[in-house]
């Protein structure tokens, strides 16, 4: 799919991986819709990144600021590429030094994560599905899981729950949206320069950096951008997860 000339909704659009997939859509062509929690700088940031970037913020959780988020991109041109990357992180053990981990942590973490990326997927495609193809399909979806899907460590239960359900619905919505020619495809990364990994403590974060075989280092958002690029131009990737992790596999903690 040619991403000149269309539009893009990018949730989790102001930091990380989702504003550098924002940058690279808009450097390819396409007017690029942030999609975020409000904060002060959100009109700034998205100022910054060019004349064909916007920001409206909505809660990936909430079905009627997500509608309002699709109607304000669609209302921009047609709307053909869509990529999720709206998450939180958390850790906490299934039983740990104070009991269990509360119901609560484990369900908010699996709602904005796993729920809010079927929310987008769900009301984005719907509009998608009203468009005329170009070049044998309409639209395109990227949605972000982790490595943690599938090497999950010690406290990230809710976590690793979340993104391998966002592994797990890749392949049967990719399947569902198949008459509608819309493509599915999950990115799992691995560990990557984002806010989330800058939080940690220093000596945490040079250690976890350490942990990729090759390149032997920590992932650039750029490089997540660049996939991301590379799935919505090849009409042959669909309904797959891509790890992007220099061959890493977490160890168990």
């Amino acid at each position: 799919m040619q991403v000149c000339g269309t539009v893009a909704m990018v949730t989790g659009g102001l930091s990380g991986l989702g504003r550098a997939a924002a940058r690279r859509l808009l450097d390819d062509g396409a007017q690029v819709l942030l999609v975020g929690r409000p904060r002060p700088d959100a009109q700034a940031i998205a100022a910054a990144l060019g004349n064909g970037a916007r920001f409206v913020a909505a809660d990936v959780t909430s079905e009627e600021q997500v509608a309002e988020a699709v109607d304000r991109a669609a209302g921009l041109g047609p709307l053909r590429v869509v990529v999720c990357c709206a998450g939180i992180n958390g850790f906490g053990r299934v039983l740990g030094r104070r009991g269990p981990l509360p119901l609560a942590a484990f369900t908010r973490l699996v709602q904005v994560n796993l729920v809010g990326t079927f929310n987008v997927l769900r009301l984005a495609t719907q509009h998608m599905a009203r468009l005329e193809p170009v070049d044998g399909e309409r639209g395109v979806v990227v949605c972000t899981a982790s490595i943690a899907a599938f090497d999950g460590q010690v406290g990230q239960v809710a976590y690793a729950a979340a993104k391998a359900g966002i592994v797990g619905l890749t392949l049967p919505a990719a399947r569902d949206l198949a008459e509608h020619r819309i493509r599915v495809v999950t990115i799992a990364p691995g560990v990557f320069e984002t806010p989330m990994l800058r939080d940690l403590p220093e000596a945490v974060r040079d250690s976890v950096a350490r942990q990729p075989p090759h390149p032997n280092r920590l992932g650039r958002p750029e490089e997540y951008a660049s996939l991301v690029a590379h799935v919505v131009g090849n009409s042959m990737l669909n309904g797959e997860t891509i790890r992007l992790d220099a061959a890493l596999r977490l160890a168990a903690r």
